[in-house]
């Protein structure tokens, strides 16, 4: 079986002789009396990498986001928030709603329509939180964070991001025969932002292989943060292996990141231009979540349910806006040159055996 449904992109494993060797999982005490072994080296090095003054370690993005907006639920905001952000983040955005904070939502990385919402919701007395995510695996395109940030700086708000996409993947200076640009710090270093205004929170469990999240930020919103965040107190912190795991994840990322950056890139547009050769495209650009244009609903289910038979594991998923299902292919640089040619060439003979049960069905029922 070819599995394209890992979204371990750098295809980074973490086995337990690649880290040095642990005597307890945890310190027995919530993060607030005392970090884990390693928590804030590591902190510090992923805000660094993400082009930010200051970090701090969660065990996950919905501890993350749900102590995010507890905290900022506090202060007087009226959240802003993409429709297709995705669910963790909105978890905590309902959290705030229920706190007694407005929230509006606005169109898909749509500046217009959240400058529309800013001008006639926003009052005078409230700062707009506009939240977002960095990067889009469903259009494949990252947010226009460069105009969302002007309009949040215009009413002196703060962007929050979920960068859980880009952490990892994107980063600085992207070429055309590089566009995931160098160094792998996620949005701002690709798109060459930065501020106190802006929050980032980031799964390192995608780009990086570890299940672990970073909220990263400027001094003054992390330490605020740290200072007010319930399940610090109230939960266990990440655990000592998985801290070791992101250590070594940032060591590898450091010696071998862009080589395997390239590497992916490449994989990638090797199964785009294998789909144009079928007569077939999708969404997705150089990212390396690919979702097929051509099969929708019922054709993506039976398509799915044939790539499996013949060996090959892809994704079911639907968008926001639709119910129809959508079949997506995750690439990674695990994935060998004969992976991509195999699963092109079976998709190939798949595809023409659905759209001719389509066809024979729809004769039928016309008749």
């Amino acid at each position: 079986m070819i599995d394209f449904t890992s979204a371990l992109y750098l295809g980074m494993h973490h086995s337990s002789w690649s880290l040095p060797p642990w005597t307890h999982l945890s310190l027995g005490v919530p993060a607030a009396l005392a970090e884990p072994p390693g928590a804030d080296d590591v902190a510090i090095a992923l805000a660094e990498l993400q082009g930010c003054e200051q970090g701090l370690l969660m065990p996950s993005t919905l501890h993350l986001f749900w102590d995010l907006f507890g905290m900022l639920s506090k202060l007087p905001i009226t959240l802003f928030i993409d429709e297709e952000t995705y669910k963790i983040a909105q978890w905590g955005v309902e959290r705030a709603s229920k706190g007694g904070v407005v929230v509006h939502r606005f169109r898909h990385h749509d500046p217009q329509a959240l400058l529309s919402q800013m001008t006639v919701h926003l009052n005078r007395n409230k700062r707009p939180v506009v939240v977002a995510d960095g990067f889009c695996p469903g259009c494949g395109r990252p947010a226009p964070i460069d105009t969302y940030l002007d309009m949040v700086r215009r009413f002196g708000g703060l962007l929050v991001l979920d960068d859980t996409q880009s952490l990892g993947i994107l980063g600085v200076i992207p070429k055309r025969h590089a566009p995931y640009g160098n160094g792998g710090g996620g949005l701002l270093r690709w798109s060459g932002q930065s501020g106190p205004d802006i929050l980032l929170g980031s799964s390192l469990a995608k780009g990086f292989g570890v299940p672990l999240a970073v909220l990263a930020g400027s001094q003054h919103w992390v330490s605020r943060f740290r200072s007010e965040s319930d399940t610090r107190v109230h939960c266990s912190p990440p655990s000592v292996p998985v801290i070791q795991a992101a250590a070594h994840a940032l060591e590898v990322n450091r010696m071998l990141g862009d080589q395997l950056r390239l590497q992916l890139n490449k994989r990638v547009r090797q199964f785009r231009e294998g789909l144009a050769l079928i007569g077939c495209c999708s969404t997705g650009g150089w990212f390396p979540v690919q979702t097929l244009n051509r099969m929708r609903g019922s054709s993506a289910v039976r398509l799915h349910q044939q790539l499996y038979r013949r060996g090959i594991q892809a994704v079911l998923s639907r968008s926001h806006k639709s119910t129809d299902a959508r079949l997506s292919f995750l690439i990674t640089v695990r994935h060998s040159a004969r992976d991509i040619d195999r699963c092109l060439e079976t998709l190939d003979a798949c595809i023409n055996g659905v759209e001719r049960l389509a066809f024979v069905r729809n004769s039928a029922s016309q008749s």
